[in-house]
């Protein structure tokens, strides 16, 4: 939550004071609370220091990837997305081996301090890569960005705590998006008031923007496939820990150094908006062949279909992203300070916010399904049925040799039995989440036959200076 605020009201403090003059305090006390967090005292001393971590590094969010696009020469832009692909893609796999590594070989100490160790080299690169530059342009106003920012934070916050607390049964879940929307309704009247003059949401009445910015959410949600759906999987069906699963996705990332650069070269060559829509059909595939999972699959299974997947995922991000800056020249985004933070600002919220809005929606569908078919399969598992008994049977004289009596053999069995409905329960409703991101897939292509053709390819910007 408090990375979703910071994360939009960065783009009033940015206005007011630059990027550099924000990056390089946000950035020394990210350093120095994730330092801190694991010497605190009690809950409450480290939920507020998780509060300020989250509205430091949530400024790197809007920030950085602007920075680039603004400062980078034309002609490199689409080189500079492919970094940040790279890194996107790179440590959204290798997270959890890093993380898992960290908790069973030094200490949980080491998931903070991670970023206290590297947040020094973060300083240098923002003290002598982002220029001080003066400040031009009318004042803004902080408070419609406030009560956005902090209207958007509460209704983020329960999407995420939703399936846990049961959705609109819990007065935690209900007051928080009441207070959410209050917020988000006071920030839209005071907008309709006293517009701000560092906005111009008219701007972003266009189709091209519009359509190509929902690519930010397709992807952040086809990404759910490798972070939320296969550990989801692993972790439930078998019982994989967090090093294990890791173990599983982490292989995957060193190949993406390569692909990223390979995928922006065919950039130039051919056209973003064809690799947004080749990587993201490659993902469908991927997704189609994994939806035909089952209970003997383990992390080896998935090997040959994450790389497909990495492969798509690179592809869609850097043409997503390519995509957009291409729309973003066109269009004039980088001609006026206004346009260039309202057009920014659009991207960055869809990116956080729609992206918390994808893992709500996954993890409440998957665990929707996995009811629905653990009743479909209660259904067939009665006792009495000459199935169930003699499936039973087998499993108590499995487990005979090693219980007290009979009647253990016979409980430890029933459990036993309990444990396999659920896994398999599980399994389909996994599928299930792989043919919903196909069917994602599906939508937002169709959408893509609407965009009207850009005027400009990164084979023009090459020939720039």
């Amino acid at each position: 939550m408090a990375m979703m605020f910071s994360g939009c009201f960065v783009v009033f403090l940015s206005a007011l004071f630059g990027p550099r003059r924000i990056l390089l305090p946000a950035a020394a006390i990210f350093g120095l609370t994730s330092l801190l967090l694991p010497f605190a005292p009690n809950y409450w001393g480290m939920l507020a220091l998780v509060v300020i971590a989250g509205l430091t590094s949530g400024t790197f969010y809007s920030l950085t990837m602007t920075f680039v696009l603004t400062t980078l020469p034309k002609r490199l832009i689409i080189f500079g997305i492919a970094a940040y692909a790279a890194d996107i893609v790179f440590s959204s796999n290798i997270a959890s081996a890093i993380q898992g590594w960290y908790a069973e070989h030094l200490s949980w100490h080491w998931i903070f301090w991670n970023a206290a160790v590297l947040m020094p080299l973060m300083i240098v690169c923002v003290y002598f890569g982002i220029p001080q530059r003066p400040i031009v342009g009318p004042r803004p106003s902080w408070r419609g960005f406030a009560y956005f920012s902090a209207g958007l934070s509460l209704v983020y916050g329960a999407l995420d705590q939703g399936e846990r607390l049961y959705w609109l049964n819990s007065g935690v879940i209900v007051g928080m998006l009441a207070g959410g929307f209050f917020l988000l309704l006071a920030a839209f009247v005071r907008r309709m008031l006293q517009p701000n003059p560092t906005l111009s949401l008219a701007f972003l009445n266009k189709r091209n923007i519009i359509i190509l910015a929902l690519s930010i959410f397709v992807f952040r949600f086809v990404h759910l496939a490798t972070i939320v759906v296969v550990p989801g999987f692993l972790g439930n069906v078998q019982q994989y820990r967090a090093l294990e699963t890791g173990h599983a996705l982490a292989w995957v990332a060193v190949p993406m150094f390569v692909v990223v650069w390979l995928v922006a070269l065919v950039i130039i060559r051919t056209n973003s908006r064809l690799v947004l829509a080749l990587g993201l059909a490659t993902v469908a595939v991927g997704c189609w062949i994994c939806a035909h999972v089952d209970t003997s699959w383990a992390g080896i299974s998935f090997e040959a279909v994450e790389l497909l997947l990495a492969v798509g995922f690179a592809c869609s991000y850097v043409g997503l992203v390519g995509s957009i800056v291409l729309q973003g020249l066109e269009s004039g985004a980088l001609t006026s300070a206004t346009n260039a933070a309202t057009f920014s600002g659009f991207m960055h919220f869809i990116r956080l916010f729609g992206g918390q809005v994808g893992v709500a929606v996954m993890t409440h569908f998957i665990a929707a399904r996995e009811k629905f078919h653990s009743n479909l399969l209660g259904l067939h598992v009665q006792a009495g049925s000459w199935l169930t008994d003699e499936r039973i049977r087998m499993l108590t004289g499995g487990v005979l040799p090693g219980s007290a009596g009979a009647e253990e053999a016979q409980s430890r069995a029933v459990g036993i039995l309990s444990q396999q409905i659920r896994a398999q329960a599980y399994t389909l409703a996994t599928a299930d989440g792989f043919i919903l991101i196909g069917w994602m897939v599906v939508g937002y292509l169709m959408m893509m036959l609407f965009l009207q053709p850009g005027k400009i390819s990164y084979k023009d910007l090459r020939s720039m200076q």
